[in-house]
């Protein structure tokens, strides 16, 4: 169980209390650190799964794990930020992520319990959607600069847009089984 994937996922568990604590610090280096922070937890998601793969260490508890683990990272973030902003402009596109969280994870759930979990597999768009995210929010914590906060926003409407395009695309994947009698 302890192989070197599910150890990157559960370090990245162990970030998230790390990152909010440093993220409201009231220094002027904490903004930087916590971008780092949650820079360094979404590389750790990107090589656990290569590794899981390339070593083939994939098991049980990473499969649990690692979605978990990025969704808690994420949305920990974006209630951070939300509260930072303290703007619709933040609060509305981290509403639509975190309800796509919730909405994808209990259909696949429901899913895996069909025997159909394959129909609604990660796919590209979720992929360039998490990517995207990452970076805005990334840009967002660190806030170098008037045009790094532009741009992040920019990244992460563009982000929302895709959270909302994948979770439609999921949902007709899955739509002939929600709709059976």
């Amino acid at each position: 169980m302890w192989n070197i994937p599910n150890t990157l996922t559960t370090f990245r568990l162990f970030l998230i209390p790390i990152f909010l604590v440093i993220f409201y610090l009231p220094y002027s280096w904490a903004f930087f650190a916590a971008a780092f922070i949650f820079w360094l937890a979404s590389i750790t998601d990107i090589l656990d799964g290569y590794l899981a793969r390339k070593l083939e260490q994939s098991t049980p508890f990473g499969a649990f794990l690692d979605p978990v683990a990025d969704k808690v990272m994420v949305c920990a973030a974006l209630v951070a930020l939300s509260d930072h902003y303290q703007s619709m402009y933040m609060t509305i596109p981290a509403l639509i992520i975190i309800s796509r969280e919730i909405v994808i994870s209990a259909l696949r759930e429901w899913m895996a319990e069909q025997g159909k979990r394959g129909n609604v597999a990660v796919s590209n768009m979720g992929k360039i959607k998490t990517a995207a995210q990452m970076l805005a929010i990334i840009g967002l914590i660190w806030q170098f600069d008037t045009w790094m906060v532009y741009l992040s926003f920019a990244l992460l409407y563009i982000a929302t847009y895709l959270t909302l395009s994948s979770m439609v695309q999921y949902l007709m994947a899955a739509w002939s089984e929600l709709t059976k009698n």
